[in-house]
């Protein structure tokens, strides 16, 4: 009998959990545990409240008593716990958190979804996609878990397929707005075949800054790809309005950023012997070419990309033990002058070299690490940083037309586009303060028009400066298979092209108050 109540108390608790009555869902949950003590669906529940709460440690505790109490045989316990895990940026156990749910039987579809996100998440887009895979079959008419699907098949290079899962996506859900932008963007668009009528239809009635800016820019790349110049900026701004107006970026919140970063050239550095094998870092603004040398770089059987980490920012965070909410910010910044750069710099190669772990030489090509670039040198004395660097009216235009993650801060500044040039002429003052000062023979800058100009010599300049032999392979990069989570996963796999060379020429109307600002900041636009 007492079991009996439990139960329904439970299945009450779940339910009025998934239409967020919290209060009767916590009620009903303490209600079971009182005749139920060592219930564990009531914690996993309370997890999942707590953590809509936004009380993060609180719900990974609750999660973990779950676990225990179930010895660990559920299985969306442990990819709940791996999502937590993956928020706290603990990817390592994020990983092995989606592996023991992996590893329990008879998962959901909605657990192992959860997996594939937690893997997809961690760098893991392979291992991902056969549990995607498992949850369309057992939810075939769940537009999410294709989307899902289809972005991992996207990363691993898989675009045939991609088009197919976030086409079966909108099939299902003509309003998901995730899946018509990456449908768009991985597709050229025609005349005789777009989606303007659709996403126009469905743009007029959207209310959220997210949905109109991924509606919209969808509706600004078909345009861009019919060569309309004057509509895709049009819808551009149309498509980010909103959600710049309910962000409130100031780019005066960024420049102390960029000046700590420069106050770092001066520190001191370690005395850390760091390791035979020396990481390679690609560094610079987002759309410039930073995949393009990742790739070239990779092709070389010595070298194998880690992606985009955060590892190198979330070690220095940790070490610092600031008190901001950021990551990255110019108190953690400055607080580094005190730290033991060695050791961050061994946990660093620690946690980089679980992503690829047979791989000689690592590299990583976090654009944002251009913040850390002096840090990383004082913390990994052999390690190589190339700087790649791009005509700074494309970057603008670049910057300014990508649609980045939402969910990701430090990109705010593209949501306008002023604030995009401002940005810009930061970043080009910084690295002007690197070239003068960080030793040549650790930091290079390379020009993305330079590669495209002469791919072959700006390669064997790349290897050469890596101490690497010459592989033909690396001037063959659009043959790497290896996987690429970032907006040039398309681009990369073709071979080099100069159509986005100078492209802003075609802007210059468009982009005139941008150019303005880089006029004012005495650049040189030809």
């Amino acid at each position: 009998m007492i079991e009996q109540k439990t139960n329904m108390l439970i299945i009450e608790a779940e339910r009025l959990l998934s239409v967020r009555n919290y209060k009767a869902a916590h009620a009903n949950c303490i209600e079971a545990l009182k005749l139920s003590p060592n219930a564990h669906a009531p914690f996993y529940l309370l997890s999942i409240l707590t953590f809509d709460h936004g009380n993060l440690d609180k719900a990974l505790e609750l999660v973990e008593k779950a676990i225990a109490l179930s010895k660990g045989k559920t299985g969306r316990y442990h990819a709940w716990h791996g999502r937590l895990l993956t928020n706290q940026h603990q990817r390592d156990l994020a990983v092995d958190a989606a592996r023991a749910a992996a590893n329990c039987p008879d998962n959901s579809a909605q657990t192992l979804d959860t997996i594939g996100v937690v893997l997809s998440r961690s760098g893991y887009h392979s291992e991902a996609i056969q549990h995607y895979i498992q949850a369309t079959n057992l939810s075939p008419q769940n537009a999410a878990y294709w989307y899902n699907l289809g972005a991992a098949q996207q990363f691993v290079g898989d675009m045939k397929e991609a088009e197919l899962s976030y086409s079966r996506a909108i099939e299902i859900d003509p309003t998901s707005y995730k899946a018509w932008s990456s449908l768009v963007s991985l597709t050229k668009q025609t005349q005789e075949k777009n989606f303007l009528s659709e996403l126009k239809t469905q743009f007029r009635h959207l209310k959220k800054p997210d949905e109109r800016l991924n509606i919209g820019h969808a509706i600004a790349k078909t345009y861009e790809d019919l060569g309309q110049i004057q509509d895709q900026m049009h819808w551009l701004e149309k498509a980010k309005k909103l959600k710049f107006e309910t962000q409130a970026y100031d780019i005066q919140n960024d420049i102390p950023l960029f000046q700590a970063a420069q106050k770092t050239l001066h520190f001191s550095y370690s005395n850390y012997s760091a390791p035979e094998a020396a990481p390679i870092f690609v560094i610079g603004l987002p759309r410039s070419g930073t995949t393009l040398v990742d790739r070239i770089l990779s092709s070389h059987t010595d070298v194998e990309s880690a992606g985009e980490l955060t590892d190198f920012a979330l070690k220095l965070k940790k070490a610092s033990g600031t008190s901001s909410p950021y990551i990255l910010d110019e108190e953690t910044l400055l607080a580094s002058q005190r730290l033991d750069l060695g050791q961050v710099g061994r946990k660093y190669l620690e946690s980089a070299s679980k992503i690829v772990p047979n791989a000689r030489r690592i590299l990583d090509k976090m654009p944002l690490n251009f913040f850390c670039a002096p840090l990383i040198l004082q913390a990994i004395p052999n390690a190589k940083i190339i700087c790649v660097r791009r005509h700074i009216a494309d970057s603008v235009l670049s910057n300014y037309k990508q649609l980045f993650a939402t969910s990701f801060s430090y990109y705010n500044y593209s949501l306008n586009l002023e604030d995009t040039a401002k940005y810009c002429v930061q970043f080009d003052k910084l690295m002007a303060q690197y070239s003068a000062n960080l030793p040549s023979e650790k930091y290079t800058e390379v020009y993305y028009e330079d590669i495209v100009a002469n791919t072959a010599k700006a390669a064997r300049e790349l290897v050469g400066f890596c101490d690497l032999e010459w592989q033909d392979a690396c001037a063959s990069f659009h043959k790497n298979s290896a996987p690429v989570a970032t907006a040039s996963s398309a681009q990369v796999r073709q071979p080099i092209y100069k159509s986005a060379l100078a492209r802003w020429k075609k802007y210059q109307a468009e982009l005139e108050p941008a150019l303005r600002i880089l006029k004012e900041a005495g650049i040189k636009l030809d």
